[in-house]
């Protein structure tokens, strides 16, 4: 039976990507000339540094920017706290979102069902299975979750005919 899982991971090597450009074109602008702007990424986090709130909220956009060019959809980052660090200097970590939480495979699940479409989703841990007969109606479903799942960015894979 053909069948994809529903997920919420982003594409790490393209995130690398976008981290990497950004810290390219934070070291040549002249406004950050002399500043201790970067990002780096740690295993499950991104950690944003820069001298002071605005000159750290410009960072953010300029990663978010080169996220946006790479394909890789900014609501994987979720701000979690802005500290500071030596006499001014100020330090974001934001955590990687991976994996669907319960009440939102439960909601995916539940709007599986109410669409009328002819195939069943199944929670299996952090990811949503969805199968069906038809490889039509796993593309309709997909299109379905694209248009009224918006709390998460959603992810398809593991698709089998």
């Amino acid at each position: 039976m053909p069948s994809f899982d529903v997920v919420c991971e982003p594409n790490m090597v393209e995130l690398k990507n976008a981290i990497e450009q950004a810290n390219k074109e934070i070291t040549n602008r002249f406004d950050f000339k002399g500043s201790d702007a970067r990002v780096e990424q740690k295993e499950e986090e991104v950690i944003v540094f820069a001298d002071d709130e605005f000159k750290l909220g410009q960072v953010r956009d300029v990663l978010y920017g080169k996220m946006a060019k790479r394909n890789v959809d900014v609501r994987y980052l979720k701000d979690e706290k802005t500290e500071t660090i030596g006499s001014d200097k100020r330090k974001q970590t934001m955590k990687l979102q991976k994996g669907i939480s319960k009440e939102l495979s439960k909601k995916i699940v539940q709007l599986i069902k109410d669409s009328k479409i002819k195939v069943q989703g199944s929670i299996q841990g952090d990811a949503v299975r969805v199968t069906g007969a038809k490889r039509d109606d796993l593309q309709s479903c997909m299109a379905m979750l694209r248009k009224d799942v918006s709390e998460a960015p959603l992810a398809f894979n593991n698709f089998r005919d």
